[in-house]
């Protein structure tokens, strides 16, 4: 698949995914005898779980930490799954603010709702 395919896929732009490859969160794109990217499901996988992640809020720097240690082998395994359940952790609580953001702004919806409603009836009651 070219980079362009990729990019529409994905909804992002070529200069990000040449950006990500270039920083290590995709590992090498392999290219054809023009020199053109070729990308492979597999990096595909990696590009989904990169937008994924970032989405859930991981940072730039500890992704490629992630990818790192993954390129890295078995022996990282633990160290990788260490990282991931900190990523969870900050994660859920995060779910959990903006839940409670969610429930104050609902509150604050409904008052203004009240008002509204106040106001309506009143205006009823000056009709003739």
């Amino acid at each position: 698949m070219k980079i362009s395919e990729v990019s529409k896929k994905f909804n992002i732009s070529t200069d990000t995914l040449r950006y990500y490859e270039k920083i290590g969160l995709i590992p090498s794109v392999n290219r054809n005898n023009g020199g053109i990217r070729e990308y492979t499901e597999e990096d595909c996988n990696w590009i989904e779980f990169i937008l994924c992640m970032k989405n859930a809020g991981l940072s730039i720097k500890t992704l490629v930490k992630y990818v790192d240690l993954f390129q890295q082998g078995d022996d990282t395994i633990e160290e990788r799954k260490e990282l991931l359940i900190n990523e969870r952790e900050k994660l859920r609580i995060k779910i959990e603010n903006m839940k409670k953001t969610l429930e104050r702004l609902d509150f604050k919806i409904a008052k203004y709702e009240e008002k509204i409603l106040k106001k309506e009836e009143t205006l009823k009651s000056l009709q003739f």
